[in-house]
């Protein structure tokens, strides 16, 4: 499971994350509120955890610009207010729960585990391009009779495609998006995953290709 934070509280960011890695899930860390946009509408994590009180965008306007760009990512929003106005405007703006400052681990957990169960179950909807599907809870492709599984990192791959297929990913980019930060994956490991998405596309017989844009990246194309 793949989460992003997003915490200008440094020392606490770091401290989430590190609960979160010892659970053994993956995680990212931005510590502003237009970075953890930005983040955030790659569409590839299964949960965003978002403090109230950021620089440039606050966590309201981060939660509300999300839902209006379709992203259904769960949002467990963090604040140091206490108040029922402060709890409906998270709410109200699209976050799915809400949590005050401090709290104990145990509490997160419970909160991280309740809201991706809660997404597990009614995340059915498919998505795709050109003629074919992808469901992300399953991480199945498919074109009509034809199907195949994506392991993780190819569907981060291609859940970051589908989110924007009008983007050219670049390998900076799908390194960060995908690894995180603190990876010290490289370019090697882009072109073999992208490689690996390729073969699949070809199994099923699509006519969508991952095309590579000299000196920019890659883009999600349909064959000429």
């Amino acid at each position: 499971m793949q989460i992003l934070i997003v915490e200008d509280e440094k020392r606490l960011a770091n401290a989430l994350k590190q609960i979160l890695l010892e659970q053994k899930y993956m995680a990212d860390v931005v510590y502003d509120g237009s970075e953890g946009l930005e983040y955030a509408m790659s569409g590839i994590y299964d949960l965003i955890i978002l403090d109230v009180m950021l620089p440039y965008k606050d966590g309201f306007q981060v939660a509300y610009e999300l839902r209006e760009n379709k992203i259904a990512t769960p949002i467990l929003m963090l604040t140091a207010k206490d108040t029922i106005p402060d709890k409906v405007s998270g709410l109200n703006s699209g976050a799915d729960d809400y949590m005050t400052k401090p709290f104990a681990p145990e509490e997160l957990l419970a909160r991280i585990k309740a809201l991706t169960r809660r997404r597990g179950e009614v995340m059915l909807d498919e998505t795709g391009f050109g003629d074919f599907q992808f469901n992300a809870s399953t991480s199945v492709l498919s074109k009509g009779s034809k199907s195949v599984h994506l392991n993780f990192k190819e569907a981060a791959i291609l859940k970051l495609f589908l989110a924007n297929p009008e983007a050219i990913h670049s390998k900076e980019n799908i390194i960060v998006k995908v690894w995180g930060y603190d990876s010290d994956a490289g370019s090697n490991n882009v072109e073999a995953y992208i490689s690996f998405l390729r073969r699949k596309l070809h199994f099923i017989q699509s006519s969508a290709e991952i095309k590579a844009i000299k000196k920019m990246g890659y883009r999600l194309e349909i064959k000429q």
